[in-house]
């Protein structure tokens, strides 16, 4: 039974995270790729299994820099980003979400604050030593230790967004954008979804 505040029901909304995941993943060759932290210390980063994902072998991630917004947030902090690849997307995203942005990121308003005070360091590495991750945009791994060639201090997240031009979205709870992102049919990434307010 669908609530007065859902946009989706709930078999709905598992039937489009089905296709989404089954949708192919966008990827480029980038030189460069990124690792976000609160610890500016790591000299290596050797491969791990993710909690979220304890049957994938041991891996170093990283990202593009097309998708990097996503990550411009305190590690345990919910976000959600949807964006637009190309004119198409675009129509549909400023249509549905009113925006001039090609990229939306939200997270929860109690967040506000340790956004404001978070110091962020973004890892730089060579992108030949990644192989995309097929299961999501923009993602690259590693099967083996690497080397950061460069560590940048990030203290203003909410100008690092805004510089982007990515709108930054707060509200007190996910639960109504998320069903709005699932139904666009639109690229999105759901991040530290589970401890998100719905």
């Amino acid at each position: 039974m669908r609530e007065n505040h859902d946009v989706i029901s709930d078999a709905e909304r598992d039937e489009l995270v089905r296709r989404a995941a089954a949708v192919p993943k966008t990827h480029s060759r980038p030189d460069v790729v990124f690792h976000y932290s609160e610890d500016g210390s790591i000299k290596r980063f050797a491969p791990h299994r993710p909690p979220s994902n304890p049957s994938h072998p041991p891996a170093v991630w990283t990202i593009d820099a097309e998708h990097a917004p996503l990550y411009w947030f305190p590690r345990h902090c919910p976000r959600i980003s949807v964006w637009a690849y190309d004119d198409e997307q675009q129509g549909r995203l400023s249509e549905l979400f009113e925006t001039e942005a090609s990229r939306i990121c939200a997270t929860e308003t109690i967040w506000i604050d340790p956004m404001r005070a978070a110091r962020l360091y973004e890892y730089r590495f060579d992108g030949s030593r990644f192989a995309p991750w097929t299961d999501a945009d923009g993602q690259y791994i590693a099967g083996e230790a690497v080397y950061p060639d460069e560590v940048v201090m990030l203290d203003d997240l909410l100008a690092l967004h805004a510089d982007a031009e990515v709108e930054l979205r707060f509200t007190p709870k996910l639960g109504r954008l998320m069903d709005q992102v699932l139904a666009s049919g639109l690229p999105f990434s759901f991040v530290r979804i589970r401890d998100a307010r719905r």
